[in-house]
């Protein structure tokens, strides 16, 4: 009786785990992961615990932070360039107090971008991490979790071509985001594409090497998508040592596709 009580005990006090990806679709598809090529991995690793809540897991060379509804991984690489020249513009979180967030952020000495109202009627905020890499923070009072990620958004010359490419791809459905009206979810992201492109490059190498999505039988998948046209830059492969299997493409807009099936055992 006394250890039945001592584990209803430990699981009234343990904090429940929020850190990790949201349930599949019906695809078995998940958002997975943005990767970025960073100069000090050291200290990007200390701003995701220290301001984003991250928890880092290290498996062979493979570094990331978990977060709620997705992962952070890091290679410690110089990007040949920012995000912000490139077709991956940003990616994005919801955090709870804005001012908060804001303010321990410049006392570590971070660059803060612009502060403006967004398309969905909040305050946002762009920060910006080292290696030029653009954050876009928007506040949700009713938020449940200090901080969740959010969605990752495409500069385009033509963003209802890209959008439905991926709405085709992931037989996914277009829904607006508040005054953006070109945008889809999967399953713990929104997806935007904005009509914005001023000659923005391909990301792979840059800040943002690429975005990663969460597939359950992965193997089969890539056969799915090979016979819609897909043309695997790294076909399917299983890496044990990571325990990750894993396939790459590159959209039509250039930007880097990593699919994986795995992260949501770390």
């Amino acid at each position: 009786m006394k250890n039945i009580i001592a584990i209803i005990l430990f699981c009234l006090l343990t904090p429940p785990v929020f850190a990790q990806l949201a349930s599949p679709d019906d695809n078995g598809v998940t958002f997975g992961h943005v990767h970025l090529n960073v100069s000090d991995i050291e200290e990007h690793k200390r701003i995701w615990i220290e301001h984003f809540n991250g928890t880092i897991v290290e498996r062979g060379p493979l570094t990331v932070a978990k977060l709620p509804n997705m992962m952070v991984a890091l290679t410690e690489q110089a990007p040949t360039m920012g995000s912000r020249d490139t077709v991956m513009h940003h990616f994005g979180f919801k955090v709870r107090n804005m001012d908060k967030f804001l303010d321990k952020w410049r006392a570590d000495g971070l660059e803060v971008g612009s502060i403006f109202l967004g398309s969905e009627g909040q305050l946002n905020a762009y920060v910006i991490l080292p290696d030029n890499i653009a954050v876009e923070m928007q506040e949700d009072r009713g938020l449940h979790l200090e901080i969740t990620g959010y969605h990752v958004h495409w500069f385009l010359d033509n963003p209802e071509e890209i959008l439905q490419w991926y709405v085709e791809t992931f037989d996914l459905e277009i829904r607006p985001r508040g005054r953006i009206t070109t945008t889809t979810n999967v399953p713990g992201m929104n997806m935007s594409f904005g009509m914005n492109n001023s000659g923005r490059q391909a990301t792979q190498g840059t800040a943002i090497d690429h975005i990663g999505f969460e597939v359950d039988n992965l193997e089969e998948f890539c056969r799915r998508l090979e016979a819609r046209g897909i043309v695997f830059d790294v076909p399917y492969r299983e890496i044990p040592s990571i325990g990750l299997n894993i396939a790459y493409f590159t959209d039509p807009s250039g930007v880097y596709v990593e699919l994986t099936e795995g992260y949501d055992e770390y």
